[in-house]
């Protein structure tokens, strides 16, 4: 293809984004507000399950349990942050026409472009990790499934998300939707029974010093952060935006950012409620009664029925575990096709591009789980987030850039004030990950 310049880009898109379901839902015509705001909702939520993932609940459960609530205000920040972050990732979808690894692959010459991609790759592949762990975990909490079977068994949330596209987008949005209210239900549940002082988590929402000096505090700091504004839900967001309708103008696409970025806000907050949830629940639970190393899922299912003298507690904690983790795998795998289309422009039968992807992840599942065993696993889910942390700059960075830059974005190019807060927030994020590096190499 014949290179040129349109609109500040170097190429045109040869083909969209999820071609399967691009611009597949309609959401214009004379519709009341209400009826454009449902329509749409969705994208936001598919992203927001990501936040709340099996990652999420290790590294909570483990703030919680050591730190008690003081690093609530990691979750609250990240989260502020996440909604930044997300609102200018469907903005550069809904203004650009270009997924984010699209404009990645368009702007940085060839090499930076496939570094890249192999970097974002590999957080998707962390994603991942946490997410058919966090999934065999519930499996063998819930079933008596052992974690290996439980790893190999996530193979077939490729048929169930083949099996929802072919009915259509809407069906992948609505499943999402309904597990998120159940993950919701059982925490609403266990926060219910664990009854916390409410004086003091709303003291855990200010922030503390500590949390930076302590080197352990930090580092599970860091794998909040990382867990919570994940690499690949930039990437995602800037895609599935593109699924609706809307008009191709100025005043279409402005309108189309304004419902997408209410869609996203409404579902990080939600979860936050979630993620918040699991801190304090492991806090109010856990860490009042002198338990401050629960930094294990199973740790955590076997001890709530007892310190909360409630046997279905622990039940119902698993079901919310299991749920969050298969709601999660479906966003990871649409990201990862993303990602290998955007940067590579590869193009796959559907059923063999999510295979790819999920393999790419239960591969060095299966191996960690024969060589660390149940306890090492668990811990890896920490472990994880750190490098989801890591990795976060080599997505935010082309982001602020690409959604900053006038020729490329046009009408919709970021004002200053929003321009200087997502470099503050980005400038944030890589100081803390340094942070993390000189405390690791200082021993």
């Amino acid at each position: 293809m014949k290179t040129r310049r349109r609109g500040g880009f170097r190429r045109t898109v040869t083909q969209p984004s999820l071609p399967e379901v691009h611009r597949s839902v309609p959401v214009s015509g004379n519709r009341s507000l209400v009826r454009r705001f449902f329509a749409f909702a969705g994208p936001g939520y598919l992203v927001a399950v990501g936040y709340m993932d099996p990652g999420n609940w290790a590294t909570s459960l483990a703030g919680g349990s050591a730190f008690g609530y003081t690093l609530l205000s990691v979750i609250l920040l990240s989260n502020f942050m996440a909604i930044l972050l997300q609102a200018l990732s469907a903005k550069l979808g809904i203004a650009t026409g270009r997924d984010l690894a699209q404009a990645c692959r368009d702007h940085y010459s060839r090499p930076v472009g496939y570094a890249l991609w192999v970097i974002c790759e590999l957080a998707i592949i962390a994603t991942d990790l946490a997410e058919v762990i966090g999934t065999a975990i519930g499996l063998n909490l819930l079933f008596g499934l052992p974690l290996l079977f439980g790893v190999v068994l996530t193979a077939a949330d490729v048929l169930l998300i083949l099996a929802l596209q072919g009915l259509g987008f809407r069906y992948i949005e609505a499943f999402v939707i309904a597990i998120m209210v159940i993950i919701g239900a059982c925490f609403i549940y266990e926060l219910a029974l664990s009854a916390p002082v409410l004086k003091d988590v709303l003291g855990g929402f200010i922030p503390d010093r500590q949390v930076v000096e302590n080197p352990a505090m930090l580092y599970i700091a860091i794998g909040i952060l990382g867990a919570t504004v994940m690499p690949h839900n930039l990437y995602l967001h800037s895609s599935i935006v593109q699924t609706r309708e809307y008009e191709l103008s100025d005043d279409g696409r402005r309108d189309a950012i304004r419902f997408a970025t209410i869609d996203s806000t409404i579902a990080l907050l939600l979860a936050l409620f979630i993620n918040a949830g699991i801190l304090i629940l492991a806090a109010s639970v856990f860490h009042t009664a002198g338990y401050n190393e629960v930094a294990e899922i199973q740790d955590a299912y076997y001890l709530l029925a007892p310190l909360l003298g409630v046997p279905i507690a622990s039940t119902v904690f698993a079901v919310a575990l299991l749920a969050s983790g298969q709601n999660s795998t479906v966003t990871a795998t649409l990201a990862g096709q993303i990602v290998m289309e955007g940067f590579l422009e590869i193009r796959l039968p559907a059923w063999m591009r999510r295979l790819i992807t999920r393999l790419l992840a239960i591969v060095p599942a299966v191996f960690a789980t024969i060589y660390f065993g149940e306890s090492g696993a668990a811990r890896l889910l920490v472990l994880s987030q750190v490098i989801l942390s890591l990795q976060l700059p080599f997505a935010i960075v082309p982001l602020v850039k690409f959604t900053s830059d006038r020729v490329k974005m046009g009408l919709f190019v970021n004002p200053i004030w929003l321009t200087a807060l997502a470099w503050l927030v980005t400038i944030l994020i890589i100081g803390l990950n340094l942070k993390l590096i000189t405390d690791f190499v200082s021993g």
